[in-house]
């Protein structure tokens, strides 16, 4: 098989890796091709490598978060699955802002995490649901002074244009800008100009956090567009 999912895997744990190791190799279309354990080994393995999915832990010699930083600027094409025991919320923000496509416990099973990798190879975006809603809560809040009844039967999607709608739920979908253009039939420039207003709108940092908004605000409405 030749489109097999390459993986790199980072962990300071030998036999919490080699669990890891085992289990994604035991789908057919996965292949870890390096594992190492700590930050440096995780930008030397990534550029040496170049593999389709990074699995990241946060707690290793070096630090897993500039691990990340460092591996999303110098190898974009890794798509980076942070996986940890770390619930805290700083944690998963700083994760996202360092270039994370998603965040994982190390609680989840070994048939969950087979799919979280494939779901990240395919263009998704994934992030604990409890950590997800404890984010959304946070990004949702009323302001200070404010009606909090009636910010709380608004939905945070409202003051966006049809348009802005549609590339929204595209994005939650996992598409990139330039395939949103192709399917609205619009040029990635003008992608990238609806993205900058509605993250304004949204009042979130990046297209994830967008992402994840458009996801909890469909499983409350699925009817909302």
């Amino acid at each position: 098989m030749t489109d097999k999912i390459h993986v790199v895997i980072i962990d300071d744990h030998p036999l919490f890796r080699q669990g890891v190791v085992q289990t994604l190799s035991s789908a057919a279309d996965i292949e870890v091709v390096a594992e190492g354990g700590s930050a440096q080994d995780a930008v030397r393995l990534a550029s040496e490598h170049l593999p389709d999915i990074l699995l990241l832990d946060i707690d290793i010699p070096g630090g897993g978060l500039t691990a990340a930083q460092a591996v999303a600027a110098r190898v974009p094409v890794t798509r980076i699955v942070m996986l940890t025991v770390s619930e805290e919320e700083e944690h998963l923000l700083t994760a996202l802002r360092a270039g994370a496509r998603a965040y994982v416990l190390k609680g989840v099973s070994g048939r969950d995490l087979i799919a979280i990798v494939r779901g990240v190879w395919a263009g998704e975006v994934y992030v604990t649901p409890a950590l997800a809603t404890s984010l959304l809560l946070e990004m949702t809040r009323p302001a200070p002074g404010g009606s909090a009844g009636e910010r709380a039967l608004a939905s945070p999607l409202e003051d966006l244009t049809e348009r802005e709608h549609e590339i929204v739920e595209l994005v939650a979908g996992g598409l990139s800008n330039k395939e949103i253009g192709q399917q609205l039939h619009l040029t990635e420039k003008t992608v990238k100009h609806h993205m900058t207003n509605i993250l304004q709108k949204l009042q979130v940092r990046n297209r994830v956090e967008a992402a994840l908004l458009a996801q909890r605000t469909a499983h409350r409405t699925p009817k909302a567009f």
